[in-house]
């Protein structure tokens, strides 16, 4: 069965469309609670971490430190994982960017106009139209920096969804009834090969996220991906004996699948 992601802007109604098209489907939905849920079983510290950065914009100095990149490694690889399943719906968190190029997944993105927005926010915060859109305006700024540092990518680029809906110009019956069509088309694409290629993909994940989250490392860059072949490592590492243990890791976790190991060392 085919896959959802949705991004959305605070207050355009994504959220309530996500969970409509769950009911009507009968899909499950990976929202935040969930992921942090996930990230509890892992280490409570990691909890705490995801708390602290998630959907917010990093300082330079948290960009670049070691709980930062370790809490989105593993988010992406818990979204990763989760997709495995099929007839899920991903709220958020750059899903469309991970599923990219993955044929049974639909990728959409809901916006709406900023009055539309504001009415919405101020009747579910119960709020006043000045703080409803300095919530709305924070919240924009906060996610695409948080998945601009997470991604090196803009999520307002439409080129980065297979579909983009305007929930000011289009009623939210309108909006579910095409998203549940358009699932539905691509079922069929739901191929060995395809799922093969996301599998591939969530355990490069899996792999990133156990190496950037252990702290017998300090890796300052690290790069793991399926290339149709096997699992490959890039990045900057400290020595050789750092190298032996990374590789060592990743073909535990890897099993019969081939891994290959191009990290560099810091001189």
């Amino acid at each position: 069965m085919a896959i959802l992601t949705i991004s959305r802007q605070i207050g355009s109604g994504g959220r309530q469309i996500g969970y409509t098209v769950a009911d009507l489907l009968r899909y499950e939905l990976l929202t935040k609670e969930n992921i942090f849920s996930e990230i509890r079983k892992t280490d409570k510290q990691w909890e705490r971490w995801a708390t602290d950065l998630d959907e917010h914009c990093p300082t330079i100095w948290e960009k670049y430190d070691w709980s930062f990149r370790g809490f989105g490694a593993l988010m992406q690889s818990l979204i990763l994982q989760y997709s495995l399943k099929d007839k899920v719906i991903i709220i958020g968190r750059g899903g469309n960017f991970l599923l990219k190029d993955i044929p049974y997944a639909l990728r959409i993105r809901v916006v709406a106009p900023m009055d539309k927005r504001i009415e919405r926010l101020m009747k579910r915060e119960s709020v006043d139209k000045e703080t409803a859109r300095w919530i709305a305006e924070k919240t924009d700024r906060e996610r695409s920096c948080f998945l601009q540092a997470l991604y090196g990518k803009d999520w307002n680029d439409p080129e980065e969804y297979d579909m983009v809906f305007d929930a000011g110009s289009k009623t939210m019956e309108e909006i579910v009834a095409t998203v549940r069509e358009s699932l539905l088309a691509r079922d069929n694409q739901n191929t060995g090969h395809a799922r093969k290629v996301l599998e591939m993909r969530a355990l490069a994940a899996k792999i990133k996220a156990a190496i950037l989250t252990d702290p017998k490392f300090f890796v300052p860059t690290l790069d793991v991906f399926f290339d149709g072949a096997e699992i490959a490592l890039q990045g900057v590492i400290h020595g050789p004996q750092e190298h032996k243990k990374i590789e060592a890791a990743a073909r535990e976790i890897a099993g019969d699948v081939p891994v290959r190991c191009s990290l560099h060392y810091r001189l």
